[in-house]
């Protein structure tokens, strides 16, 4: 019998049980290399394209509880000093939706989190479609407090950078800008969108920032090809 990989046991395991943890324990750490590469890679990236226009959003700044708030700024606005990288995600809430996308929401509830941590080392803003008091009016409902939260109703952003296609259906792209020597340059792009996904699965373009998939992928029942988040649960359900 091979030796495991390390010396880390757990109440009443069996020898079988050890044998195929040892042999997922392998390909986990494959797995962390291929992810590792692959972010390597990303850095690698050369400049994308200059940005062809600075935008200009409508925005409520950093504090959707406030309905006092709304201003407009440009895409070169968002660039805090010292902070060269430029996240934006594209929320599929479009004027013509009755109610936002459930799984945006999902992905933007965990973000809303974790705002405080990122702005330590990056910029990020949250772009939709639809005018940015009704955004508002959602994401004070929905409980966020620290997403920066702009609306592209009056720029042609969501098109440019593939968050909206030209009959204005709504895509949840996820967007990099680095600016260097002070011009902005577009980096990345989900761009696995855009190509087909593997039978039975879902593109998983931004599972990068979505920790709903990941926990759920180390359970044994797994992701399930027929459960979807919902906007709201329980006695809330009847919202949706």
């Amino acid at each position: 019998m091979s030796q495991s990989l390390h010396a880390v046991r757990f109440p009443g395991e069996s020898d079988a049980y050890r044998h195929a943890r040892d042999r997922l324990l392998k390909a986990e750490i494959e797995l962390r290399r291929q992810i590792e590469s692959t972010a390597a890679l990303r850095r690698a990236l050369p400049l994308g394209g200059a940005v062809p226009v600075d935008y200009f959003f409508d925005d409520e700044g950093d504090t959707p509880m406030d309905p006092d708030v709304e201003r407009q700024l440009r895409l070169s606005d968002l660039f805090e000093d010292g902070k060269d990288s430029l996240i934006i995600y594209s929320f599929m809430y479009g004027p013509a939706m009755t109610q936002p996308c459930p799984s945006c929401s999902s992905i933007l509830d965990a973000l809303d989190g974790e705002m405080v941590h990122l702005r330590q080392r990056a910029n990020l803003a949250v772009v939709a479609r639809s005018p940015i008091q009704r955004i508002r009016r959602f994401a004070r409902e929905r409980g966020w407090r620290h997403l920066h939260l702009l609306s592209s109703a009056h720029n042609t952003y969501n098109t440019d950078y593939h968050g909206e296609t030209a009959d204005g259906s709504q895509i949840p792209a996820l967007n990099v800008f680095v600016k260097r020597d002070g011009v902005i340059h577009h980096t990345w792009c989900s761009e696995l969108m855009f190509v087909a996904p593997e039978p039975g699965q879902d593109p998983r373009h931004v599972d990068l920032i979505w920790p709903l998939w990941n926990l759920l992928d180390c359970t044994p029942e797994g992701r399930r090809a027929d459960w979807r988040p919902s906007l709201w649960y329980g006695a809330s359900a009847s919202r949706s």
